[in-house]
């Protein structure tokens, strides 16, 4: 028998069983990955069922342990909605609504865009609520009636940060050792992106003609100074959990549901 005819043989008959082998590995690891991921489907739907069922006895009242809720502590509450979910206003109300209704006085309303501030006459007015003023007035201890405090990313340390990143690269390239920024220029660079100068009027003229250093601390004041209290409590409602801009330095000890 010719020795090449039989190496030909022998490498055919290999190759075939090794085909057979890959074959057999593939479908097995297919048939592995398959039955893990019905493994996670039928725990996230038990998961999710369990979480129904929780939320129906709790809205009934079934669970005695919810039926009276201790809300002494939680002074003020945050929430903050991704902004495709603060345009559906309903929602939100009934939200408010509810809040207002087991007792929370306080209520902090965030999404990015702002969209929430553009409703904010509807919302106060279907949740009989007035706006946050800085500050407690003799009226509210007298009539108390839900606060509400509307804010976006404008409001916060990235709105600033705009600014002054605006100014610098406006004045970057100017022939002068400290260059001048007046109220006018800040007035403009604030409302350029989006967060209102009013605050501005707080300060003198004199410290606004200081030099870059004494506006960076005008910048700090400002969006320390505009600031609301820290939330008890900040709730998310939005795809991804995190806080969508919401002011970091409002919620150092803030728990986050």
């Amino acid at each position: 028998m010719d020795v090449t005819y039989v190496n030909q043989k022998f490498s055919l008959w290999t190759a075939k069983h090794h085909n057979v082998s890959l074959q057999i590995a593939q479908f097995a690891s297919t048939l592995l990955w398959n039955f893990m991921h019905f493994l996670v489907t039928i725990w996230y739907l038990m998961w999710n069922l369990v979480h129904m069922l929780e939320s129906f006895l709790v809205s009934h009242e079934f669970l005695k342990e919810y039926k009276s809720l201790d809300v002494s502590k939680l002074r003020y509450l945050a929430i903050v909605i991704e902004s495709d979910e603060a345009r559906r206003i309903s929602n939100v109300i009934e939200l408010l609504q509810w809040v207002a209704a087991i007792g929370v006085k306080h209520v902090c309303l965030y999404d990015m865009e702002g969209v929430l501030k553009e409703s904010k006459e509807i919302i106060l007015a279907k949740c009989n609520a007035r706006p946050w003023k800085g500050a407690e007035t003799a009226e509210a201890l007298v009539e108390p009636k839900l606060i509400l405090e509307f804010t976006s990313v404008s409001d916060g340390k990235q709105g600033v940060e705009k600014a002054a990143n605006l100014l610098f690269a406006q004045y970057q390239g100017v022939d002068q050792d400290k260059p001048k920024f007046t109220e006018a220029l800040l007035d403009e660079a604030l409302r350029l992106i989006g967060l209102s100068a009013i605050h501005v009027i707080i300060f003198s003229r004199e410290f606004l003609q200081h030099d870059t250093e004494s506006l960076f601390h005008f910048y700090f004041r400002l969006f320390t100074g505009c600031s609301g209290p820290e939330p008890d409590l900040l709730l998310i409602y939005g795809p991804t959990r995190c806080h969508l801009g919401f002011p970091a330095w409002r919620i150092r000890y803030t728990e986050m549901v």
